[in-house]
């Protein structure tokens, strides 16, 4: 693979520029700065993810016989080739702002006719949530290593957690999200069919079900915390990020 093929656009080193602004912000002993560097580190973060979590699409992709990502953009790391800029990239961060799941965020197109075997179609479906996965261990790694301040071991906390809400949300085998992906090579013709056709209004009926039904929310969010347990996680320390996070509230 050529270094130019993979080499991080303008735009996602200024996505790493401002989390790091934003860490560096949560550290001052000052109410304002902390709230104002967790929201930037927070959104920031997240946006950087989105773009890990499709360039792991991406890259597996290419690995594994799809070349044409390349002339997409799609290993570039540049947030603007990974679908519209509204529905994949304004809209989730809007929700994360106000509190809400973290949505999938973008996509890369691949072309499954291109990819060498139904183990490499499912490894594509599940590079992204990996992604996600290994950023929030990373992110709670960095804490319990490093003991950071307060404010910033708020905010890593924090975003550590969204990036496991994010596996968890993504890994469920469900038409439209990155765990449907992962069986369905191995789907017979009507199921695959199936999938293909309720891969539009299947996540949105999964989030209405999260938002109407408190029971099922409550089964995927304690799914959530376990995870997030079992990779290190700070409960008391991401709840006081959210908090700092959501400040309006």
């Amino acid at each position: 693979m050529k270094r130019s093929a993979v080499r991080p656009s303008p735009l996602f080193l200024g996505l790493l520029a401002a989390t790091v602004a934003g860490a560096l912000l949560t550290l001052p002993d000052s109410t304002a700065a902390r709230t104002g560097g967790t929201v930037l580190f927070v959104l920031a973060g997240w946006a950087v993810s989105l773009c890990l979590h499709e360039f792991g699409h991406a890259l597996t992709a290419y690995r594994g016989g799809d070349y044409a990502v390349r002339a997409k953009g799609y290993l570039t790391l540049d947030i603007r080739h990974y679908t519209d800029p509204v529905l994949s990239i304004v809209m989730p961060l809007v929700l994360l702002a106000i509190g809400g799941i973290p949505l999938p965020g973008g996509a890369v197109w691949i072309n499954h006719h291109a990819l060498r075997s139904k183990r490499v179609e499912s490894m594509v479906s599940l590079a992204g949530p990996l992604s996600n996965l290994a950023l929030g261990t990373l992110l709670t790694v960095s804490v319990a290593v490093f003991d950071p301040p307060a404010g910033l071991a708020g905010a890593l906390s924090y975003l550590a957690l969204l990036q496991i809400l994010a596996f968890v949300l993504n890994i469920l085998p469900i038409p439209g999200l990155d765990g449907w992906g992962v069986f369905e090579p191995y789907m017979s013709y009507s199921a695959r069919q199936f999938g293909a056709k309720a891969r539009q209004w299947a996540p949105f009926v999964l989030f209405a079900v999260l938002i109407g039904l408190p029971g099922i929310a409550r089964l995927f969010f304690d799914l959530a915390d376990t995870v997030f347990e079992l990779v290190g996680g700070d409960q008391w320390a991401a709840g006081d990020g959210q908090r700092t996070f959501m400040f309006w509230r």
